[in-house]
């Protein structure tokens, strides 16, 4: 089967696109006498252009520059990403199976009651990659110009309102559930099989809101189809300066945070670990690379093996009671 891959620049299909990887001190592994010796396979559980997507080829394109290691995009979508992250939890650990993952893999521990893997056992962190905030946003000709104002709504008329978002137990609901608990309104869920379909119909006035990624949403927020009310993060947005935070506008303990970040299989040498590690991070600290996660309204945010597995473990306990209290189940 030949797979589709998209340019990093254009994002148009090609028959194989192989993006290479930015070179490092070689790493002697018991399997390989040189690593890397052949091509590293990414593993992005969701599909062409997604946040997940964009960003790894962001990333892969700059890398890439020296041609010294060489990295296959691989796109398996499917489960709310867990399909692609079982993929990379039975691989072999040699450090030729990688995975892109977002806050999803944290939210997945607790909404899945049995998931291909253990989410904390079955991986190697690497990195943190990037933060991505999520924007609320509504069609450019609604009347709800705040927070405030859809909070109003909301209470005036509990259960009128609705929120789209790419799919139940996706980073997209659950900010939203976050924010019905804390602003104690009763707004419906309505879940979409993606982040496209969930905005198309927000800007056709189907839907009332959506917190999109601002990946996603900033294209529509230029052209001035979709309107951009708050950021979920817990600072304003750089790509946004202008935009209140939702803890700005009203809800002081609102934070959601959509991050993603590379694991590797369990037992990975720690040595390839390190290697990937610190090429990450170089092509995280290239100012081109900065100038282009900050147009798509991404943050790099790099990080020690250790502090990312110490980060995910602390976000499935955050996010877990969030999962619980809103009621949804894997696969609705």
């Amino acid at each position: 089967m030949i797979r589709q891959f998209f340019s990093p620049v254009t994002f148009r299909p090609v028959a194989a696109l192989t993006l290479a990887v930015a070179a490092a001190v070689p790493v002697q592994a018991s399997a390989q006498p040189q690593y890397p010796a052949k091509p590293i396979r990414l593993v992005v559980p969701f599909s062409a252009g997604s946040a997940t997507d964009i960003l790894a080829r962001i990333i892969g394109a700059r890398m890439g520059e020296s041609g010294q290691w060489q990295v296959v995009v691989d796109n398996r979508p499917g489960a709310g990403g867990t399909l692609g992250a079982t993929t990379v939890a039975k691989s072999a650990p040699d450090g030729y199976t990688l995975v892109l993952v977002s806050v999803g893999h944290a939210i997945n521990a607790t909404l899945y009651p049995k998931l291909g893997y253990d989410t904390l056992k079955d991986f190697a962190p690497v990195s943190l990659v990037a933060s991505v905030p999520n924007v609320l946003v509504v069609n450019a000709a609604s009347t709800y110009k705040s927070v405030r104002d859809i909070v109003a709504a909301a209470k005036a008329r509990p259960g009128a309102l609705n929120f789209d978002s790419a799919g139940s137990g996706s980073s997209t609901h659950l900010s939203g559930e976050m924010f019905k608990m804390q602003a104690k309104i009763d707004i419906v869920h309505i879940p979409y099989k993606g982040t496209g379909e969930a905005l198309t119909d927000v800007m056709a006035g189907r839907g009332d809101m959506m917190f999109a990624p601002s990946v996603s949403a900033m294209p529509f927020v230029r052209q001035g189809k979709l309107r951009a009310l708050a950021v979920t993060t817990p600072r304003r947005a750089g790509v946004l300066p202008d935009i209140p935070t939702v803890a700005e506008s009203g809800l002081p303990d609102y934070a959601f945070d959509s991050w993603f970040g590379v694991l590797a299989p369990a037992s990975t040498p720690k040595e390839i670990v390190n290697a990937l590690n610190a090429e990450i991070g170089k092509a995280l600290a290239a100012p081109d690379v900065r100038e282009r996660l900050a147009a798509q309204g991404a943050e790099p945010r790099s990080s020690t093996p250790q502090e990312f597995a110490s980060y995910i473990q602390a976000e499935i306990a955050r996010l877990a009671p969030v999962v619980r209290q809103s009621g949804v189940r894997a696969g609705e």
